[in-house]
Formats: structure tokens, C-alpha cells, sequence
């Protein structure tokens, strides 16, 4: 599209990505990520469903994802979407709250969504000085008070992050798809590994996960593909290491999952890019 663009700077001091997205229109399918992700909306109005919520969201409202909250976001009546978001994998996440509470935990947070949120403005603050690469202490100031923030607000007393406990069978699948993810899987193989009709493990994986087990294994390719780009392995190379067919179907998967090509990600992570 002409007028959009899509800027993505990795903060070497906070070791946390910073993603803009200006103009864009693009559906996020349903997927999940392994890190934190914070966010919100600089203009415009989104569908997003999260972990089987349906909001609808705009200009001024946060976004709270924690790892592995399963959601999709598409626009609104033809219209762009101006967005700001941080990545915070969960490593630095629990060094950042145990400086907070001086406990080894990470939080979870209970609502995805926070509407009108004056957190924003600590958020827009750190995000612009990431973009603009400020050495400032001032820069880790904001997100401490900011996580302190959201901490206090959107998380249990518990900080532990609380998770569901899948059947057995689903949690075969998962750690199946896990382990082979390189390799061409058949729906045969894992209603066979389980003992399940194909229908009926389709169902409840979805049911228990919140994502159907093909989007699951896509996922997990593109996280797996992240990894490989961030040490800046050819993208020819890493559609064959992660399972897809060739570059192109890499490349369009990956867009279509990150909002990025993975050339584009691939130069966050080099020093000699600005």
C-alpha cells in the first residue's frame, strides 16, 4: 500500500522491540506469540478477538497481550490503522518485575483491552525514544513506572502466570507439533498419535487452545523463524529449517503473521542498519 509504512527498532539497552504501523489495513489471522505485547492505537478502529472476546477498539485504547494469548484483528470498514506496540519476551519481563517487587515471577494480565487508557501516554513517551534511539536513563525510568503501573492494575495478587492445564491428548499434539514442526504433518498422524477422530481432536484443540491445531503449527514456524532471522540467517535459508515449501510461501506467511517480510525484521537485529 503507498502510504503506509512499518518501522520496527530493537532497544539494545532495554533489549525490547518497538513496532510502528501507520496506514495499514492488513487482517491479522489468529496466532499467538511468545512474548509480551503492549500496545495501542494511535488512529483508527480495529475487530480484535482475544482468547474468545470480541471488542471492538480504537483511537486511545490499550492492548495487553500476555505470551501465548491466542487472538486476530482485522479493520474496520476499509480503514487504516495507525498502531504503536513494545515486545517484551518473557526473560526480560521477569528481570524487569523482579526489580519492581523483588519477586522471581511473571504477571499476567487479566484484561486484554483497557479502554481510554492514560497509560498511553507513558507508552507513546518510551515508544518515541526508542524509535529515536535516546540513551537517556530516562528511557528505562518510564518502563519501570509503566510495568509498575500496569502491574498494580491489570494482574491478580498473584503474579504467577496462571495457564489452563490441557487434556493429555491436546497437550501430545502440542509438544508433537513442537518437536516436528519442520516436517510436512498430517491431520492422519495426530488423530492417530491420539487415539481421537479428526473431527473430534480438531474440536477440542481449538476448544482447549483457543486456535486450531493448523494455526498452532504455523505459529510455531514463525516464531521458530524469528529466532533464525534475529541471527541473521538468509530468509531462503530459514523457509527450509522451519518447514515451508519455498521463500515466497515463507515470506507471505510470515508478513501475514508479523506485519513485516522477514527481510524487513531481519534488519532490526542489524547494527549497522538505522
Amino acid at each position: 500500500m503507498k502510504n503506509e509504512t512499518r518501522t520496527v527498532r530493537f532497544d539494545i539497552d532495554l533489549n525490547i522491540e518497538a513496532y510502528t504501523f501507520k496506514g495499514i489495513k492488513q487482517k491479522f489471522p489468529n496466532h499467538f506469540h511468545e512474548y509480551y505485547v503492549i500496545g495501542f492505537i494511535e488512529n483508527g478502529r480495529r475487530y480484535l478477538s482475544c482468547k474468545n472476546k470480541e471488542y471492538t477498539i480504537g483511537t486511545g485504547d490499550l492492548i495487553l497481550f500476555n505470551p501465548n494469548d491466542n487472538h486476530t484483528c482485522t479493520q474496520i470498514d476499509n480503514k487504516t490503522l495507525d498502531y504503536r506496540c513494545i515486545n517484551i519476551q518473557p526473560q526480560i519481563m521477569s528481570k524487569i518485575v523482579y526489580e519492581i517487587t523483588g519477586k522471581e515471577c511473571l504477571p499476567y494480565f487479566n484484561q486484554h483491552i483497557i479502554f481510554h487508557s492514560d497509560s498511553i501516554f507513558s507508552l507513546k513517551e518510551l515508544h518515541l525514544m526508542i524509535m529515536k534511539e535516546t540513551k537517556d536513563f530516562k528511557k528505562e525510568e518510564i518502563l519501570f513506572f509503566l510495568i509498575k503501573q500496569l502491574i498494580e492494575e491489570y494482574t491478580e495478587p498473584a503474579l504467577f502466570i496462571e495457564t489452563s492445564v490441557p487434556s493429555t491428548e491436546i497437550k501430545t499434539v502440542c509438544e508433537f507439533l513442537e518437536k516436528n514442526y519442520t516436517k510436512n504433518i498430517s491431520l492422519n498422524t495426530l488423530s492417530e498419535l491420539t487415539g481421537l477422530s479428526k473431527y473430534y481432536l480438531l474440536h477440542s484443540f481449538t476448544k482447549q487452545k483457543g486456535i486450531s491445531p493448523y494455526n498452532y503449527l504455523e505459529t510455531i514456524r514463525i516464531n521458530n523463524a524469528k529466532k533464525l532471522l534475529e541471527k541473521h540467517v538468509p530468509p531462503i535459508d530459514v523457509a527450509l529449517k522451519t518447514g515451508f515449501s519455498d521463500q515466497s510461501h515463507f515470506s507471505n506467511f510470515f508478513k501475514k503473521f508479523i506485519g513485516l517480510t522477514p527481510k524487513q525484521y531481519m534488519n532490526i537485529f542489524n547494527p549497522n542498519n538505522k
